[in-house]
């Protein structure tokens, strides 16, 4: 039995040299395979033993992420389109230290936040999750394009 394993082994070392060599040794259906395990087939087990399942799996994960990215970047808007569209922002949003009158709280700066919440914050105002009027009246007259630019134009700030 030992220099059957031998052997095996040095059969897998030749077949496929670049691949790392497990202690356990490739199986063939004729080799005696164990009833054990009634699920698995032998061109499962070398696959497990090898690695090469595993392998497939996260490359196509990176792969599949490595070709969305430019979709991402393609959904931002125009800079240049959303400086012009922020003029009535910077009526609370531009002065410092200013609070609001009602409800009295400190007006947060918007220059420089991140992008993805500016959409769901002017998204969210105008579909009425965010509960705040004159925030509502501005974001219920903003298309998505506009959004999205605007939200460019100030993630692209410096705070």
């Amino acid at each position: 039995m030992h220099a059957r394993r031998k052997e095996l082994r040095a059969a897998a070392r030749r077949r496929r040299p670049e691949r790392r060599v497990s202690c356990m040794p490739a199986v063939a259906a004729g080799d005696g395979w164990p009833l054990y395990s009634p699920g698995l087939t032998p061109e499962k087990f070398n696959q497990r033993r090898t690695g090469t399942k595993m392998t497939r799996a996260p490359l196509l994960a990176a792969v599949l992420l490595i070709t969305s990215l430019p979709s991402f970047a393609a959904d931002k808007g125009d800079a240049a389109a959303g400086k012009t569209k922020v003029y009535t922002c910077a009526g609370c949003h531009g002065i410092p230290g200013w609070k609001n009158p009602y409800p009295n709280y400190h007006v947060p700066k918007i220059g420089g936040q991140n992008y993805d919440y500016l959409v769901a914050a002017l998204n969210g105002y105008k579909k009425g999750e965010r509960a705040h009027p004159t925030m509502r009246a501005q974001g219920e007259s903003l298309s998505e394009q506009d959004i999205r630019d605007i939200a460019t134009y100030l993630s692209s700030l410096t705070p």
